[in-house]
């Protein structure tokens, strides 16, 4: 028990949403619950993932083109109308925001890849 409020420290301190650590004798899911870490039951259902589809047909930036990092990476947490990557239409940047807080759990287009009305662009795990 002792290991397991260790993690759970550990995991407070990071932007990690979900931690699920598999061992020959069981898993152990921890995850958060507002801004508590806590242990999640195993039974406890899976939830589906939320698409950000984008809002306009346009090339997609995972970034601003004159900063070197991107908005967001898998793993980040991010919260609902935060600016997740960008939709470049002519000369004109468009916002792509979260519809609801979440973990990013993964990136369907690549950086600069043209996309069309409701393109999924990202997957949000909901907290």
């Amino acid at each position: 028990m002792q290991d397991v409020s260790r993690l759970a420290a550990w995991l407070a301190g990071t932007d990690i949403g979900l931690l699920e650590l598999r061992t020959p004798e069981g898993t152990l899911r921890l995850g958060r619950r507002g801004d508590d870490v806590v242990e999640l039951p195993q039974d406890e259902e899976e939830v589906e993932p939320v698409p950000v589809k984008a809002p306009s047909l346009g090339v997609f930036l995972h970034g601003h083109p004159l900063a070197t990092a991107p908005l967001v990476r898998i793993g980040a947490r991010v919260e609902a109308g935060q600016t997740v990557g960008l939709l470049k239409i002519g000369p004109l940047l468009l916002p792509v925001a979260a519809p609801q807080a979440g973990i990013v759990d993964g990136v369907h287009v690549a950086d600069g890849a043209a996309v069309g009305y409701g393109t999924p662009l990202l997957e949000l795990h909901p907290l």
